[in-house]
């Protein structure tokens, strides 16, 4: 079974190439596509936060990882499967980010921390509700911490 998904939007930024680190400062601008109505961000200024959904684009289908492997092709960590990693190789090549909103325009949203380079897809936007956020703590291995290091850092 196969799903066409359009594109609701398209990211504008200066990061052009793909890149492990330095994403935390970077700031997007999300435009909407030609055929999204502008009405379908009324009321978005009144959350802090987004979730954006996006499409890996520049991932050919040879780089798809679908067996385990080291992380970054770093031998330090150890070896996972592509669904215990966030990287960009996956079998659908989707991205999953929250995102500050700093500002609203009529076609456009302003964020920062978005993890994607510039005309990466946008295949859907999400409010974050923090009842929509993990309940008690949060585990996470330490290699995976190292990993994440400098991911939102400058």
């Amino acid at each position: 079974m196969q799903y066409s998904i359009q594109p609701v939007a398209y990211v504008n930024n200066n990061r052009k190439e793909i890149a492990d680190d330095n994403w935390g400062s970077i700031l997007s601008t999300i435009e909407l596509a030609e055929n999204i109505n502008t009405s379908s961000l009324k009321g978005i200024n009144e959350f802090s936060h987004l979730e954006i959904i996006f499409y890996f684009d520049k991932v050919s289908d040879h780089q798809i990882q679908y067996e385990a492997r080291h992380p970054r092709n770093n031998q330090a960590y150890p070896e996972v499967g592509i669904f215990v990693q966030r990287g960009k190789n996956r079998p659908n090549k989707l991205g999953v980010t929250m995102v500050e909103l700093v500002d609203v325009k009529e076609r456009a949203l302003i964020v920062k921390g978005l993890d994607a380079i510039d005309g990466t897809p946008i295949i859907d936007m999400k409010p974050v509700m923090k009842e929509f956020l993990p309940k008690g703590e949060v585990r996470q291995p330490n290699w995976s911490i190292s990993l994440m290091e400098n991911y939102w850092g400058d």
